[in-house]
């Protein structure tokens, strides 16, 4: 049903780029923006998780804050990267459930973001949100996992082409 969209983004001057070219900028040099912005946004967040459940307790929770223009830095380096690796194979990341998984649980992960930081903001204490902090590690280990896992699960690479 969709593959006319995605064989038309398949045949774009930017996704065969994306596909094709040598070049360290194409598809290699965008996973590394990829892996850096997600460095910034779930590795500023995990900290701020761990100081939530109780390590570096010296350091005060609210100092967290100070980090969310990188973690919102991440998310875009993240929201562009990833979107230029989707136009890249557009049919393999569309037809496959855990690309799906990975938005919802980054939605997930943001949504959790948003409530610790508020929370930290009308109170300096950690006090109940350890549950929080350890359902936002977890739900980044399985983004992680899941950005992982797309490299290596699909049924179709391209629209006229099976994965192995």
């Amino acid at each position: 049903m969709f593959d006319p969209l995605f064989l038309w983004l398949e045949s774009t001057a930017f996704s065969i780029w994306m596909r094709e070219s040598p070049s360290l900028l194409a598809f290699p040099g965008i996973l590394a923006a990829h892996t850096i912005g997600l460095g910034l946004l779930a590795g500023l967040n995990g900290a701020m998780d761990l100081r939530l459940l109780g390590v570096a307790r010296d350091i005060p929770v609210i100092a967290f804050r100070r980090f969310v223009p990188l973690m919102w830095l991440g998310l875009w380096i993240n929201a562009l990267s990833g979107l230029a690796l989707l136009l890249a194979y557009p049919t393999k990341a569309l037809t496959n459930p855990v690309f799906y998984l990975k938005l919802a649980l980054i939605v997930g992960n943001l949504v959790l973001l948003r409530v610790m930081l508020q929370r930290t903001q009308a109170s300096s204490s950690a006090s109940g949100l350890r549950l929080l902090a350890a359902l936002s590690l977890i739900g980044w280990a399985v983004v992680i996992t899941a950005g992982r896992l797309l490299a290596y699960t699909c049924t179709r690479l391209l629209v006229d082409e099976r994965c192995l």
